[in-house]
């Protein structure tokens, strides 16, 4: 290669490195203004109707939900019965899935009450057999927020990812998840879901977990 041409190709490569020291710069700082702004459920201590996980989940509830990728597309629909025990300061939920391409699958969590802050923030663990680890978080108001790692299946390879998961209780019946997930730091795709519980779940449900509605 000539003196010409290595010049060219150091101009190019400092044009590329740049580009790459930049981008991850911005995403860097996207994902700080990200975190920040998800940053503590304790602001939301005054909101309410109050969140309780074992009062609101005991019993029979149903749940709709989305996926979306980081576009803002639509990737995935999905229906959910779920039945909630409770035992002392522990609430067992078994959740039924049906997704809009007819795939099944269920989940049972089993999430402990772990205790409350002098601020009366209450603090809870949570295991399932997907989550890696245990998922902990904290409930403020009407809201809980709690992270954990869950392995999925992707185009028949396991991927572990994070989730940022919020729920917000709207009103006696009803309550809506937001759950951010990402990989290495950047947001990939986020889960949203309506949970309908007591009279309000019973006028719809159970579901019909045998096929999708046409």
């Amino acid at each position: 290669m000539n003196y010409r041409s290595l010049k060219t190709s150091r101009g190019w490569f400092r044009r590329v490195a740049g580009f790459i020291v930049t981008a991850a710069l911005t995403l860097g700082i996207l994902g700080g203004i990200s975190a920040c702004a998800r940053r503590d459920v304790a602001v939301l201590s005054d909101r309410q109707p109050g969140l309780d996980l074992a009062e609101f989940f005991a019993g029979d509830s149903v749940a709709y939900g989305i996926f979306e990728d980081r576009f803002g597309n639509l990737r995935r629909q999905f229906r959910v019965n779920m039945t909630g025990t409770v035992e002392g300061d522990t609430l067992t939920l078994v959740e039924d899935f049906l997704y809009d391409d007819g795939e099944r699958a269920d989940r049972t969590w089993v999430i402990r009450r772990t205790g409350t802050d002098d601020r009366g923030i209450v603090s809870y663990e949570g295991t399932a057999a997907d989550v890696t680890g245990t998922a902990r978080g904290r409930v403020a108001g009407n809201a809980l927020n709690w992270e954990y790692d869950v392995v999925l299946n992707m185009s028949g390879s396991e991927v572990k990812v994070h989730f940022d998961d919020w729920i917000y209780r709207q009103d006696e019946d009803v309550a809506i998840n937001r759950a951010f997930i990402s990989k290495f730091g950047i947001e990939i795709g986020s889960v949203t879901i309506v949970f309908l519980r007591g009279d309000t779940a019973a006028a719809v449900g159970p579901l019909d977990l045998e096929t999708w509605p046409e």
